[in-house]
């Protein structure tokens, strides 16, 4: 399949921009059937912008019920209920889950 450079326009701050062949043969590759809507500094300022949001993810403080090691969860733990680092918990979990 041969490709050509195309001329686009950012749907964010609607400047013009370029989606070259070597771009289209990659999306094509990748399976992606729609073109970028983004200018690549509009796109890199939306990455930053929700890697920023959704990148960081609060740690809750915990001690491993297994190896002792103190350690860090992506949730709160809650009295009674046993927590473990990720390395028993990987030794922990049923096969399949």
């Amino acid at each position: 399949m041969s490709f050509t450079d195309k001329t686009l326009t950012c749907a964010d701050c609607q400047a013009a921009f370029t989606f070259s062949a070597t771009e289209q043969e990659f999306y094509s590759k990748k399976g992606f059937t729609n073109e970028p809507k983004r200018c690549p500094t509009c796109r890199a300022a939306k990455k930053q912008r929700l890697g920023g949001e959704a990148g960081q993810r609060q740690m809750f403080p915990a001690v491993c019920a297994q190896c002792g090691i103190e350690t860090q969860v992506p949730f709160e733990p809650r009295t009674g209920r046993p927590v473990y680092c990720s390395d028993c918990y990987s030794r922990t979990k049923p096969i399949g889950s």
